[in-house]
């Protein structure tokens, strides 16, 4: 292995370590004072406590069976390399088990930019935060259902006069009173007075259609075909009761 190269086949647990913590151009300066897996208790670097940590981490996973380990990048399993400075880990080796471990962590010497952008580090923080921010969305999407299930509910109840109506036929009686007014109405908008002078502006029974659909065409049976319908049963039973 080429001990300077930032990224290589295998490393030593310290150097691993090292560029786990960022601390590549440190290398030196930490190598001249490590002589075992212990690092100095008076070890003089930046992030010092990041450079123990992953490196306990590192022969934590060796001493457990989790992370394979040799020498000179050749998997063997001989626990008397725990403590011998020949002692590697493979780079493919060590990613997977930092992948499956610590998936926040991605370290630059393991993964190159694509991998990183590709899986952007979630930290427990963000994790939890989105956890909250899903909880919230949930009871937001509850009450939203039921206020819509109440709606639907009153809406139900207001309707269901409207709809028991629609089922009862009107009496023979009702219907000829409805069409005498209507009738009637369109007589007196269309006569004129015993001098000659119109009743109203409306000159003809389309005119009324149109007028009545421009500010009722909304409400149900406001419709040309239907005013139209209703309007000559009402003249021709005003006609015939006359």
């Amino acid at each position: 292995m080429q001990r300077s190269s930032f990224s290589a086949v295998y490393y030593r647990p310290i150097e691993a370590a090292i560029r786990w913590a960022g601390l590549f151009r440190f290398r030196e300066e930490i190598l001249a004072n490590v002589r075992s897996r212990k690092l100095p208790a008076t070890l003089d670097c930046p992030r010092c406590s990041e450079l123990r940590l992953y490196t306990d981490r590192i022969y934590d996973a060796i001493f457990h069976g989790e992370l394979p380990y040799g020498r000179s990048g050749i998997t063997m399993s001989d626990e008397s390399l725990w403590d011998s400075p020949d002692l590697t880990i493979r780079h493919v080796d060590l990613k997977r088990w930092i992948l499956h471990t610590y998936p926040d962590q991605r370290p630059a010497f393991l993964f190159s930019r694509a991998e990183r952008i590709a899986h952007p580090v979630i930290t427990v923080e963000a994790g939890q935060a989105l956890l909250v921010e899903r909880e919230a969305l949930k009871s937001q999407l509850d009450l939203c259902r039921h206020q819509l299930q109440a709606l639907q509910e009153q809406q139900k109840k207001q309707d269901a006069p409207i709809a028991a109506c629609t089922l009862c036929p009107l009496s023979d009686r009702a219907e000829s009173t409805y069409l005498h007014v209507i009738g009637a109405m369109l007589d007196v908008m269309l006569g004129r007075t015993p001098s000659g002078a119109p009743y109203s502006r409306f000159t003809s029974q389309e005119a009324v259609i149109s007028a009545l659909i421009a500010h009722h065409g909304s409400l149900m049976g406001i419709t040309e075909r239907t005013l139209q319908t209703k309007f000559a049963q009402a003249r021709r039973k005003l006609r015939a009761d006359n």
